[in-house]
């Protein structure tokens, strides 16, 4: 498959019945249910779970989605969804990227970029990124093509 940048994270998925809305296609809002579900596939791979975020008090909140809806998805089919860190000023922020593939006719479906920023789980007040967060998502960091 083709990805926009190398070392993709993937995560397989297949449409189902409940992503459908009434206008037969996946909902908007499932997207942005795979996005996260890639987001914490992704971390866990990386040695970070929501165990790990409430030990430290910290997490990553969704502080912007930017969403590119490019073809719709149905019923049945079969999804590879992608995921990169392609951004951390090491201090507050992350920023991942996002595309969504059918691998049927190699088409990419949606491109999503979302930027995060590191909470006090126990406040809700953003905090530093702990050094857990800044050496294991610091590691995963994809350079983007300018």
């Amino acid at each position: 498959m083709s990805w926009d940048l190398s070392e993709p994270f993937v995560l397989e998925l297949e449409v189902e019945a409940a992503a459908i809305d009434e206008y037969g296609h996946v909902n908007n809002a499932e997207y942005l249910r795979w996005i996260e579900r890639v987001s914490w596939a992704h971390s866990a791979s990386l040695g970070l779970t929501l165990e790990d975020y409430r030990a430290l008090d910290r997490g990553m909140a969704v502080h912007r989605h930017e969403i590119d809806y490019l073809a719709p998805a149905f019923e049945g089919e079969r999804l590879a969804l992608a995921t990169w860190i392609v951004a951390s000023d090491g201090r507050l922020t992350l920023t991942r990227r996002f595309q969504l593939r059918r691998p049927a006719d190699d088409r990419t479906l949606l491109r999503a970029r979302t930027r995060f920023a590191c909470i006090e789980l126990s406040s809700g007040r953003p905090r530093r990124l702990p050094a857990t967060f800044r050496e294991r998502y610091g590691a995963a960091l994809v350079c983007e093509a300018r």
